[in-house]
């Protein structure tokens, strides 16, 4: 039996439809990987992002506590006590704390006067807590003497 042209032309229509079904399928299945690697890509983006202003603000509070370590190292005479101070342009507070190292002894076992503990903390208000860092030192009054 031969087929008539009425039934080839349904036929190839029909395998047309299914062609077109499948092309449908391959681009809807391509969009949703092309969206899922977006979607990777911008959160990696955002946590880089994230990491990028943690270093830099833990690099900015590296620099403060250093540059008022090397204040306080560079006083002429040091008082002991606690002292607050606020940093320009900023919301970072810092504690400065200096008290005296008793009972401190050399390597002859004598005892070293004017000794000091310097300890300076940092406070800032940052992702909704306090956050702190410090950096401390001693210090050797009778050195830094005129």
């Amino acid at each position: 039996m031969k087929p008539n042209k009425a039934s080839a032309l349904k036929f190839h229509h029909s395998h047309s439809e299914k062609r077109n079904g499948f092309l449908l399928l391959e681009v809807v299945l391509a969009l949703g990987i092309f969206a899922i690697a977006c979607t990777g890509l911008a959160v990696a983006f955002h946590r880089m992002a994230e990491s990028a202003s943690l270093a830099q603000t833990e690099l900015r509070i590296t620099r403060i506590l250093d540059s008022a370590l090397t204040e306080q190292l560079s006083l002429p005479t040091l008082e002991e006590g606690t002292t607050q101070v606020p940093i320009k342009d900023s919301d970072i507070e810092l504690d400065i704390i200096i008290e005296p190292i008793e009972d401190l002894e050399n390597q002859d076992g004598e005892f070293l006067q004017e000794m000091f503990h310097i300890k300076i903390i940092a406070n800032w208000f940052e992702n909704g807590a306090w956050q702190s860092r410090s950096a401390e030192t001693w210090r050797y009054n009778l050195m830094y003497q005129p």
